[in-house]
């Protein structure tokens, strides 16, 4: 009976010490109770010797994977239980008996060798797999799962599966068992009928108008009013936005017109905050000056806080921190200073000193005079301690054009001015020279501005300057808010955090 199960392959599981062991049977010795493999197998790894020997009590578990028949040695075989001698039903895989591939089982029931008809005579016909074929079928049945929820991929992917089928893979027959038992995966997948694919795709755009949203909208906003619920996320629920300067919460409305002159301006402006400045007459400002030198604003002062002011514009317009830095110190910037024998030359003047202290070259053209404002002296023995350059003369002005001209030549009196030589010189220098030009304090006629300027920059409270002053700017001077009052203007300074802000025409 023993010699019966020679040359059938099995699986011997001898615990987790030993592992599992897989061959075909060499020898069966009933007397020592031991069992020998022939090309074993040990974990799925082949082993060095050519022959193991198991004894009875280190068999945990025997499987019979192939048994030979009479007419084809390599056919299936029954799955039986070593331990219990039950009969196993199912379908097993194992390796074949060169260990190179798998064979599909099919379900039968024994308990000692019998006869197995030939493959052609059976309804079922098992299938042996190669490495290769298996490999492929694996990914196919991965790649299968995945996808397998799209009804036209599927049916595309039948198509395909078999137009792109490996020449040597053998196609598996469709299991005999009823009732959907034991169904192979590519029925599940690859069942539906091709013929059923449609021709056209889906219609996004058809379908999507179908829903019309305005006509939802609507409906929920009537339920709404009717019930007097209000639902969250409403449609027409628009949530206000601010800015990062904005306050959220606001305890009194903002008022905008904040400076109030006695008189009706000619001119209004307005800030970036969107404050309206009025503008003043010369005559208004010039008592406003008055007024704030007779309570300690002195000159000297003015001239100063001016002189701060113009620089920190000047160098703004100079590129600033992009321009004037430690790695451009071969590219200073150039100003031209022109400045006339007034105190609006004078505001130049300190104006000057300050840039030249920010290692901006500054060339200064102030005519020669006999007697001098006592303000100018003392600004050009300021200017003097730099490293400005002072000329009198236009020939000694650079024929390059420079970086920026600031415009000291104006003044609101001793309109004279404007018919000496060099006045007429230094303005026709500086419209040929091409350099943009900011203008300080200009005055308020434009007849008098030979030279047009693409900023001015007006102190305190603005004059009503015409379009060839430019884009204008307002200047912080340091007027107290009573010397305002005291001249009958009812002020609130609209700086803020700077100390020179832009005006826009209203």
């Amino acid at each position: 009976m023993a010699t019966d199960w020679l040359g059938s392959i099995v699986s011997i599981n001898c615990g987790e010490s030993l592992g599992v062991y897989q061959g075909r049977v060499s020898a069966v010795d009933q007397v020592s109770q031991t069992i020998s493999l022939t090309r074993p197998f040990h974990n799925g790894v082949k082993c060095l010797v050519p022959e193991v020997t198991f004894r009875a009590g280190d068999i945990t578990e025997l499987k019979i994977l192939e048994i030979p028949g009479p007419g084809d040695s390599r056919q299936c075989g029954e799955l039986q239980q070593a331990e219990t001698g039950v009969p196993g039903v199912g379908c097993q895989v194992g390796p074949s008996h060169n260990g190179t591939g798998k064979v599909l089982k099919k379900p039968i029931s024994s308990s000692a060798p019998q006869s197995i008809p030939r493959r052609t005579d059976m309804k079922n016909q098992d299938i042996i797999i190669s490495p290769q074929q298996q490999c492929s079928k694996s990914y196919m049945d991965r790649h299968v799962e995945t996808l397998s929820q799209s009804k036209g991929f599927r049916r595309r992917h039948n198509s395909w599966s078999s137009s792109s089928r490996h020449p040597n893979q053998v196609t598996p027959k469709k299991s005999g068992l009823k009732n959907g038992q034991m169904k192979s995966k590519d029925d599940e997948c690859f069942g539906d009928d091709i013929d059923e694919i449609p021709d056209t795709d889906f219609d996004f755009e058809g379908n999507l108008a179908l829903f019309d949203k305005a006509a939802v909208f609507e409906e929920i906003e009537t339920y709404e009013r009717r019930s007097g619920t209000r639902s969250r996320g409403t449609p027409s629920e628009k949530p206000a936005r601010y800015r990062h300067d904005e306050n959220i919460l606001e305890s009194e409305p903002i008022v905008y017109r904040r400076i109030v002159v006695p008189h009706n301006a000619n001119k209004e402006f307005c800030t970036d905050s969107g404050l309206v400045v009025p503008s003043v007459s010369y005559e208004l400002h010039k008592k406003l000056l008055s007024v704030a030198e007779k309570h300690g604003l002195t000159l000297e002062r003015r001239l100063e806080m001016t002189g701060v002011c113009a620089s920190q514009m000047a160098l703004s317009l100079l590129g600033g921190p992009n321009r004037l830095n430690p790695k451009n110190v071969h590219q200073r910037p150039t100003v031209a200073l022109l400045c006339g024998p007034h105190v609006k030359g004078a505001q130049g003047i300190s104006c000057g000193r300050h840039l030249s202290n920010h290692d901006v070259q500054v060339i200064l053209f102030l005519p020669n005079f006999v007697k001098m404002l006592e303000s100018i002296t003392n600004e050009l023995n300021l200017f003097s301690k730099t490293q400005g350059q002072q000329v009198s003369s236009v020939k000694d002005l650079p024929d390059t054009p420079v970086d920026l001209v600031i415009n000291c030549l104006d003044c609101h009196e001793n309109a004279f001015l404007r018919d000496q030589p060099w006045y007429k010189a230094v303005v026709d220098w500086a419209n040929q020279n091409r350099a943009p030009v900011l203008s300080i304090d200009p005055p308020i006629n434009e007849l008098e501005q030979g030279i047009e300027a693409k900023w001015s920059l007006a102190l305190g409270l603005p004059l009503p300057l015409g379009e060839r002053a430019g884009r204008l700017y307002l200047c912080d001077i340091g007027i107290p808010q009573k010397v305002f009052q005291e001249v009958g203007i009812n002020y609130h300074s609209p700086f803020g955090c700077k100390f020179v802000i832009p005006l826009h025409s209203t």
